[in-house]
């Protein structure tokens, strides 16, 4: 039996989920109904680490449904150049379990210098990113006391999908955010046999990752997952950036884990993994399909009928289970990976 902080927030997850989308949805709409009435002409997403993958998705979900270019903040700019880019009439997001990162908040203090609305993401509802946005979300997750971030991940992603719903008054999305709970539950009640399965690869040194589209930040955070828990050189990769070389590594018995939701990303992933079955990689999937399932050595089933651009709420967690479970195989401690503290303060 595992009695982690890891095992219990990853857990707790479908109870977070619902509790933000009951608690911080007012929130959410005031927000929405100020972006409504001037919109801004593109977006700067601030963050670091698991944060950083959750902005990833905020590109692909502010750009597909808000018709709005999202862009990765660079706050080394704002910090150890001291030359921060010009930000007039943009929305300014940062993203930050803590609220502490000193870069973070950087960027967000120079949005106000030039004039930008500023909106903090944060699980601290005092910290200082807190303090320097216009508007404040909160993660509602409670104390994270693992180091590696499951629980303000998922959050993080929920609050995005909220506000960019609110923000384009589509109420037939907002109505489907009540099932990524469901959906979530779901999934976590398979981590005794996740668990068995990741015995299998108690012995992996490295691997990729793949997801294109709304699961690219799905892959880098699975691959983060793997990276600060079982010490692992995993690699996260879009599905086309690996066809450009990178795809040359794969070798009989070389680990690809693919993330392969319903949508438009399927039919040309699926294509892709079928023509590597000729190289006889060791193929782990995250798929509702039974085609895609049938290609693995390590299938992990999901849920059917999950519309693509909520699916990272749910494909990442097999890979937080799978990081957990080959934590354990590997005989080290999930909520003390070595040389990481709970909260990283750059500059």
């Amino acid at each position: 039996m595992d009695t982690s902080y890891l095992h219990q927030e990853i857990q707790e997850q479908p109870t977070v989920l619902q509790t933000v989308l009951a608690q911080e949805m007012a929130a959410v709409q005031a927000l929405a109904a100020r972006l409504q009435q001037r919109a801004p002409r593109y977006i700067v997403l601030a963050a670091r680490g698991s944060s950083d993958n959750a902005a990833r998705y905020g590109q692909y979900l502010f750009g597909a449904y808000n018709g709005i270019t999202a862009a990765l903040a660079t706050p080394s700019l704002f910090t150890l150049y001291q030359r921060p880019p010009t930000l007039e009439d943009a929305l300014i997001i940062g993203i930050s379990q803590s609220g502490q990162s000193p870069d973070i908040v950087s960027v967000l203090v120079e949005g106000q210098h030039q004039g930008a609305l500023t909106v903090a993401i944060t699980n601290v509802a005092d910290s200082p990113l807190a303090q320097v946005g216009q508007y404040t979300l909160s993660l509602h997750t409670g104390p994270e006391r693992s180091v590696a971030a499951t629980k303000t991940y998922t959050s993080s992603l929920m609050v995005l999908a909220m506000l960019s719903a609110a923000w384009a008054g589509d109420a037939e999305r907002l109505a489907a955010l009540q099932q990524v709970p469901i959906w979530a539950a779901t999934v976590l009640e398979e981590f005794p046999r996740i668990r068995h399965i990741a015995e299998r690869y108690r012995y992996m040194e490295a691997c990729v990752v793949m997801g294109r589209g709304f699961n690219y930040a799905t892959a880098f955070e699975i691959a983060l997952k793997l990276k600060e828990l079982t010490y692992i050189m995993a690699e996260p990769y879009s599905s086309a950036d690996f066809q450009h070389g990178p795809v040359a590594i794969v070798e009989q018995g070389f680990p690809v884990l693919a993330v392969l939701p319903e949508g438009a990303t399927a039919p040309d992933m699926l294509a892709f993994l079928t023509s590597l079955q000729a190289r006889a990689p060791e193929l782990l999937m995250i798929s509702p399909l039974r085609e895609a399932l049938t290609l693995a050595q390590t299938p992990l089933p999901l849920p059917p009928d999950i519309p693509e651009w909520l699916s990272p709420l749910v494909t990442v967690l097999p890979g937080q289970l799978f990081a957990l479970g080959l934590t354990l195989a590997k005989g080290y401690d999930p909520d003390h990976p070595r040389g990481l503290r709970k909260v990283t303060l750059t500059h």
